[in-house]
Order: structure tokens, then C-alpha cells, then sequence
């Protein structure tokens, strides 16, 4: 009995550490899917003066669209996960690519603002079901060593994605028209699902071993799970779920309303409020870049993840406080998001680390339904205080957001370490 437990072990080492080749093809691929996915969610925020004018609303009206968008991505996120579980992540992933690729279509032909919101409540199913399928694939394909490259590579091209929306679409947007622009954001959802395909084989995970636990890469489990939700019950699960909530308050607030509130606070032209965000997010991807092998070591996650929201903070201060000449806007946006990107794959690790077994895909869905509910609820209360010329406040509000993050960083630790010190007693 025993020699047949230790062969079937090290059968499972053995599929579980695939060659670099394997690893590289798998995270490219679901990296590039990534990039889809946040370009999906920055896809319509940079033509908001075209869709104001078009259908005659407010930003309170656009901003409920994003709402409704990130509303119904956190309910489907949540649901996701049971369904990767189940069924595997791959068939889950193309059925989000072609949602995002219709829901693009859908903006472009909206005739009216329902039209509009419906079209965004497509693409929120579609955009839900990204980080359980990502994650389960990540964290039973990859080899544990390349783990936290996997990680980086994910966030980099996430930030990518974001940064590619307004440069892809605002330039086709004054060429041509707004909805030639959203058409050419489906077609290129539609391409990446055409890759995809092309290489299903390396996204192929057999569900049968899908049931199969690993504590693995650093993964600091608290326990067996007994039931489909059991996994509610660990309250790590549920700091991870609050960590991401406000993290998605930051990301929300920087790409609709810091740049704005920024350049009024700083008398920036309106050309230099314009390249804010992509700085920040390419600089980001280079900062998740070098996370990526600061988490090599992931009993440090936390650590990484507090300095680096710490140093964020700290720069929004200085952009709500300091005096200094309007062209370094750009350039303390870029310090921000390269000191937040190298949080990125420390941040994921804070989830693997705990994270029960045989609950991948579940437990990624529920943590990560909080970035959707955060980033429904910063553009409602953050454009409230624009729409009060708040512009000091919103810079204050990132800042406090940024140092909520630190403590609940070192609070995952702590619901952690009290649930394993019974196991370890």
C-alpha cells in the first residue's frame, strides 16, 4: 500500500514539473488572454466624451455602466470557479474570449444607452471567468520554481492590456468613429480567441487530476476540504477577498479620476493628463517584472506587498500636497505604478498561500469577485467628489486606500498563522 502511495507521488511530481518549454507556452498564452481581459475592462472609460455626447448622459450614467459591468463580472467570477472545478478551465476560457469579442460588437452597435449597459453586462460574464481559469491553469500546470514568473508575467500583461485600450482605441476613435473603434476591439478579442484555439492542446488540463491537492510553491494550507464549500469557512480566504477589494479600489480610481484630479490640482495640459495612465501602466508591468523574483521566496509576500503600497502611498501624498512643475505628474505616476507592480505577484501569492486543496478554482473566483466589487464601487463614490470639484480629495482617498492595503496584507498573515497553529500544536 505504501510503495504504491509513494509511486503514485512521484507520478505526480512528475506531471506536475513540466519541462520550461511547457511552462513557457502555457503562461504566454494565458498571458495573452489576460491582456484581453483588461483591455475589456478599460475599453470604454477612454471614449466617454464621444459616448456622453452620443447618447446625451452624464459621467454618473458611464460610470454606472462600469458598474453594472464589474457587478455582473463578480457574480459570474464567484460562480466560475465551481465550474472550472468541475468541468476544467479551458472550455471556460474560450466561452469568456467569444462573450468579450460579442459584448464589443454589442457597444459599437448600441443605438442607445440600455443598449450600452446591456452590451457591458455581456463582457461582464465574459470578463469573470479569467482569474479561476488563470490561476487553476498556473497552479497545476507550472512547475512551483517558476510559479512566481508565472505570476509576474500575468500581471505585466494584465497592465498591458489596460495601457494598450486607450492606444488602441482613441486613435481609431478621431480616424474614424467611435464605433469603428469598439468593432475593432471585438475583432481583436476574436483574434486572440483564434490563437488560443490554434494552441488548445497546451491549455488542455485532465479534470481528473484536477481533484488531485498540492501544497506546492510555498502554499501554506489550512486544511483539508471536505465539501464544494467548505472553503467559506477559512477566514484567510475572506481577508484575501478584502485585500482585493480595496486593491481594486486603487486600480479604479487611477485609471478614471487621479490623472483628472491631478492635472487640476497641478494645472496639467490636458496632452500630459492624457499619457498619466499608460505610464502607470507600463511602469507597472516593469515593476512586476522584478516582482516577480522577489516572490521567488514566497514567506515574504507580505513584506513585499506593504512596502510597495507603502512607497505608492507616500507618492500620492506628495502628488495631493507638494508644489512642483505640472510635467512631473507623469513622471510620479509612472514611480506609483512601478512600485505597486512589484506588490503584483506577492499579491497572488498571498491568495495560493491560502488556499485550501482541490478549491483552486473556487477559492480564486471568491477572492477575486472583491476586485470586481471594488472596482464597481470606487467610480461611485470617487465621482461624487468630482462632480464636487474634490479633486484633493480623491488624491487623499488613493492614498488612505493604498495604507488600507498594507494592514490587510499583514492581517492575511495573521488569520493564516492562527489557522495553522492548531495543526502545528
Amino acid at each position: 500500500m505504501s510503495s504504491t502511495a509513494d509511486g503514485a507521488s512521484d507520478n505526480s511530481r512528475k506531471v506536475s514539473a513540466p519541462g520550461l518549454k511547457a511552462d513557457t507556452q502555457l503562461i504566454g498564452l494565458v498571458g495573452l488572454a489576460h491582456a484581453i481581459s483588461h483591455f475589456s475592462q478599460l475599453v470604454l472609460a477612454p471614449l466617454f466624451p464621444w459616448l456622453k455626447d452620443e447618447f446625451n448622459v452624464g459621467f454618473i450614467e458611464l460610470g454606472a455602466v462600469l458598474t453594472a459591468f464589474f457587478v455582473v463580472s463578480c457574480i459570474v467570477q464567484a460562480a466560475s470557479g465551481f465550474i472550472v472545478d468541475k468541468l476544467g478551465p479551458r472550455p471556460v476560457l474560450f466561452v469568456g474570449l467569444g462573450l468579450l469579442g460579442v459584448a464589443a460588437f454589442g457597444y459599437a452597435l448600441a443605438q442607445n444607452y440600455w443598449m450600452l449597459l446591456a452590451s457591458a453586462m455581456v463582457a461582464g460574464v465574459g470578463n469573470g471567468v479569467f482569474h479561476p481559469v488563470d490561476y487553476t491553469l498556473f497552479n497545476r500546470k507550472v512547475a512551483p520554481t517558476r510559479l512566481g514568473h508565472a505570476y509576474s508575467v500575468h500581471g505585466i500583461t494584465g497592465s498591458l492590456g489596460w495601457a494598450l485600450a486607450p492606444a488602441f482605441v482613441v486613435p481609431i476613435a478621431m480616424a474614424f468613429s467611435w464605433r469603428i473603434a469598439l468593432a475593432s476591439a471585438g475583432v481583436l478579442a476574436l483574434a486572440v480567441l483564434l490563437v488560443l484555439w490554434f494552441y488548445r492542446r497546451v491549455l488542455s488540463l485532465d479534470v481528473a487530476t484536477v481533484q488531485s491537492a498540492t501544497g506546492q510553491g510555498g502554499s501554506a494550507v489550512v486544511g483539508p476540504v471536505a465539501g464544494q464549500f467548505e472553503f467559506l469557512r477559512s477566514p484567510s480566504v475572506w481577508m484575501c477577498f478584502g485585500f482585493f477589494f480595496f486593491y481594486a479600489m486603487v486600480l479604479s480610481v487611477v485609471q478614471t479620476f487621479a490623472p483628472v484630479a491631478a492635472g487640476q490640482l497641478h494645472a496639467v495640459p490636458v496632452a500630459l493628463v492624457g499619457i498619466c495612465l499608460a505610464i502607470y501602466m507600463v511602469a507597472s508591468a516593469g515593476g512586476m517584472a522584478v516582482g516577480g523574483f522577489l516572490a521567488a521566496d514566497p514567506s515574504r509576500c507580505e513584506r513585499i506587498v506593504g512596502i510597495g503600497f507603502g512607497l505608492a502611498a507616500m507618492l500620492a501624498l506628495v502628488l495631493a500636497f507638494a508644489e512642483f512643475p505640472p510635467v512631473l505628474v507623469p513622471v510620479i505616476f509612472g514611480a506609483m505604478g512601478f512600485v505597486s507592480g512589484i506588490a503584483g505577484p506577492s499579491r497572488d501569492l498571498l491568495v495560493k498561500r491560502s488556499t485550501p486543496p482541490n478549491a483552486t478554482g473556487r477559492v480564486y473566483g471568491v477572492v477575486y469577485a472583491g476586485l470586481d466589487i471594488g472596482q464597481a464601487t470606487a467610480p461611485l463614490i470617487f465621482g461624487a467628489l468630482m462632480d464636487h470639484g474634490q479633486f484633493r480629495s480623491v488624491i487623499l482617498g488613493l492614498a488612505l486606500v493604498q495604507g488600507v492595503l498594507i494592514a490587510s496584507a499583514f492581517n492575511v498573515r495573521r488569520v493564516r498563522r492562527e489557522a495553522l497553529a492548531p495543526a502545528m500544536a
